[in-house]
Order: C-alpha cells, then sequence, then structure tokens
C-alpha cells in the first residue's frame, strides 16, 4: 500500500466455483474503510549550535500513515445474482476513495511536523515530476530520492567539475538517481565510500576498481549498486583512518540562493556527515557537498512548476513563523541539516554563493536524535555507547518519534535505497 496506489488482493478459493469466488471478492473488497493514522512525534525546535552539545540528524521525520480495514456487512448475494458490471464499478470507487484518503491522511500527518514547508515542497516536487513523466525507475517516486530523466547527464557534467576530478575518495549516497556518479568515481579511479543503505547492517563500504579486492575483471557496473557494494565493496568501522576529500547527496529539491536541501525525510545523509565529522573522517568546514538533480527541482522563485503550486500552497498555509517568505518556500533549517555547496543538473552546475551559503554542521547532535532512530542503526549505537564511556557521562536523547514511511518498490535489477 503506497501513496500512489492502492492494490487489492484476495485468495484464490480453490476447489469452488468461479461465481462463488467472485461472490467473496465482493464482500472483501466492501471492507475497505477510513481508519486512523499514527501520531506525529512532538515537533522539536532549532537549537543553536554548541560543541559540548555533540549533534546529529534526527532523521528530519516524517510519520507513516497506515490505513487499516474495518468490518463490512456480509454479503448475502448469491452466485447467481452477482453482477461483473456492478462488482466493477463498486471495485474502482471504492480504490479510488481508499487513495484518495491516504493522500489526506498523509497531508495531515506531515502538517504536524517541526518542518511543514518541506513536506509542501517534498509532496510538490514529487507529484510534479510524476505528471510530467520526468520520474524514472523506481517509481512511483513519493517518499525516495527521485530518479529524473536526465540523471546520467547530470551525472557527467558532476564529473567535469575540478573539485571531482582532483578528489581522492568520494562519499556518495546509494540512491538509484545517483548510480552513474558511482560508476563515474569508479571508473575514474577514486576511491568510493558508500553507506550501506540505511545503515541497517553496518556503516560504510569502500570500493575501487583495479586493485587486489575488486580487479578489472568485474565490470564497474556490477559495483555501482547496493547489492554490488554489500558483496565487492570492503566494510570499514567507526574507528579506521580515511579522508573524504568530497561529498555527493541526492535531494527532492535545492535552492540556490543559500544551498538549503530538501530530502526524503529520513536524514541520513544528515546522520551520515554528523559520523563522519565527528570521527574525523571529514572536515565540515572544507569538504564540498554536491547534489545532483533534475532542473524542476530547483528553485526558480515561483516561476514555473512544481515551485508555483508551493508558493501558491504556502501563501494558502499562510506561514511564516518557519522562516518562509513571499520569496522563498524554504524556512530555516535544523542545526542537523547540511545544506549543499554546488548544484548539478543535466543543464546546469550552478554554484551556491558563498557570503549567502547556510552554515554547515559538524559532529553528531544526540539531543536531536530519537530514540526510534537509534534503535535502528546499530553503528549509532556503538559511538554514542564509546562516546559516554570517553566522556564519563550520559549523553542526552532526543524526543519521541514516529518514523516516515519507507518507499515500496518491484524489484527490476540493483538499485539504491531509492
Amino acid at each position: 500500500l503506497t501513496m500512489a496506489g492502492l492494490v487489492s488482493t484476495a485468495p484464490a478459493c480453490r476447489g469452488r466455483s468461479m461465481a462463488l469466488s467472485r461472490a467473496i471478492v465482493l464482500a472483501c473488497i466492501g471492507m475497505i474503510s477510513r481508519q486512523h493514522s499514527h501520531s506525529v512525534a512532538a515537533a522539536f525546535s532549532s537549537q543553536p549550535r554548541s560543541r559540548s552539545s555533540l549533534h546529529v540528524d534526527t532523521a528530519m521525520s516524517s510519520s507513516r500513515s497506515r490505513l487499516f480495514a474495518s468490518s463490512a456487512d456480509e454479503s448475502s448475494s448469491s452466485t447467481k445474482s452477482f453482477d461483473e458490471s456492478v462488482f466493477e464499478t463498486d471495485r474502482l470507487s471504492k480504490d479510488a476513495a481508499a487513495m484518495s484518503e491516504m493522500k489526506d491522511v498523509a497531508s495531515r500527518e506531515y502538517s504536524k511536523l517541526r518542518t511543514p514547508w518541506k513536506w509542501r515542497i517534498r509532496k510538490a516536487v514529487w507529484d510534479h515530476m510524476e505528471k510530467e513523466d520526468i520520474a524514472q525507475f523506481p517509481r512511483p517516486v513519493h517518499h525516495r530520492i527521485p530518479n529524473f530523466e536526465g540523471a546520467d547527464e547530470a551525472a557527467k557534467n558532476l564529473a567535469s567539475l575540478p573539485e571531482f576530478k582532483s578528489a581522492d575518495m568520494v562519499k556518495v549516497n546509494p540512491d538509484t538517481p545517483q548510480r552513474r556518479v558511482r560508476h563515474l568515481v569508479l571508473e575514474g579511479g577514486k576511491t568510493l565510500l558508500t553507506p550501506q543503505p540505511r545503515l541497517r547492517t553496518g556503516f560504510f563500504s569502500t570500493l575501487k576498481h583495479g586493485t587486489d579486492a575488486i580487479p578489472h575483471d568485474i565490470p564497474v557496473d556490477a559495483l555501482t549498486s547496493s547489492k554490488g557494494a554489500a558483496k565487492h565493496g570492503t566494510p570499514i568501522t567507526l574507528y579506521e583512518t580515511y579522508d573524504v576529500d568530497l561529498v555527493v547527496v541526492g535531494s527532492t529539491a535545492v535552492c540556490p540562493n543559500t544551498g538549503a536541501r530538501v530530502g526524503k525525510g529520513e536524514g541520513f545523509a544528515e546522520l551520515e556527515w554528523g559520523i563522519l565529522s565527528q570521527q574525523g573522517n571529514l572536515d565540515a568546514d572544507k569538504v564540498l557537498v554536491v547534489t545532483t538533480v533534475h532542473d524542476c527541482q530547483v528553485f526558480d522563485g515561483g516561476i514555473e512548476e512544481p515551485w508555483k503550486t508551493v508558493m501558491a500552497q504556502q501563501e494558502k498555509d499562510g506561514d511564516g513563523e518557519d522562516g518562509t517568505s513571499s520569496r522563498t518556500p524554504f524556512g530555516a533549517l535544523v542545526t542537523h541539516d547540511v545544506p549543499v555547496d554546488i548544484i548539478v543538473t543535466p543543464t546546469r552546475i550552478i554554484r551556491i554563493p558563498h557570503e549567502s551559503r547556510l552554515p554547515k554542521p559538524s559532529g553528531v547532535y544526540w539531543d536531536l536524535l530519537s530514540p526510534q532512530k537509534l534503535a535502528q542503526i546499530r553503528v549509532l549505537q556503538e559511538l554514542k555507547k564509546r562516546t559516554e564511556e570517553e566522556l564519563g557521562e550520559t549523553l542526552p536523547s532526543g524526543p519521541e518519534e514516529v518514523l516516515p514511511p519507507t518507499a515500496s518498490r518491484k524489484r527490476r535489477g540493483g538499485g539504491g535505497r531509492g
């Protein structure tokens, strides 16, 4: 069950007549109805940075909306009275109602977040990319770093950057739209640092083509999916020594004036940045952050879609206290949010003016990391325990949260965490 559609299935009734099976399906379809969704975590506001408050991203969380079935009247119709036309009309009507309800529930839930402006942007961008067929596999792009038409061209433009050419180790997110970026990193003889998806099973893996670990006879394409990275990559621990020279992230939307970035709402780019900077593997003041996106994902002042819709919705909502204004839909970032330095599209390279780019965080903000997110990620549990032992004190915990939904996908080869 996803934001993009509702799949209704009924078990086959073997050993019975087809008419009886249809009658049972009709009764099942009638069971779809409205229910409640989970409440969203209490909002928490940005806090000024301080070196004493070891910091990390709380995964900018959104809440998962769920739809449950409730009982309905049993069908008393006989198999002889079954009307296929009526059945199909009723099924389509209930499916449409359920899909509409899911969207309404999601909108209500996300409107309660501490950064509602991000949800407003995400929804408009995802909807626009699907409507205009800019979105590419995996689809639908809702709740993902959206893959887009022209992703390979954007990767090629990124590879032309002098900062990319001079980098020895490049960290790239494992999402599908950046797969070509990972290919070009390896093809260029560089070391690829890529996180294990959602940090579920470990930390990072390193890959370098043409080495004893990964000889030339292994195709580069076999290394660029999450599956390939897990199979051929070398897992690294929290305490190894290496230096990241460039960071590439995926985005749902970006601001060319400040570098403000909106992801898919789970906050893994911020988590990874926080861990690497705290462990000394990344200099937060010097390492550049680059993103590849479609041109429509770059804020244009509200001239074209999806930004006309974003600005109209913002005016309707009457927001402004969150930092948005009549000039921009990008509100105030949370302390742990990581802005970008360079935006690369299939047609442009945009460098964020240094004087207007937002500052980058450094380290792990434990007071913003929820117990739910901490429980999901073993490497964070290990880091927190080790840090507490070194400091001789208990580190703070962030507020409770309901973790956001993750996109479902149909398998079609090795993609990223999408």
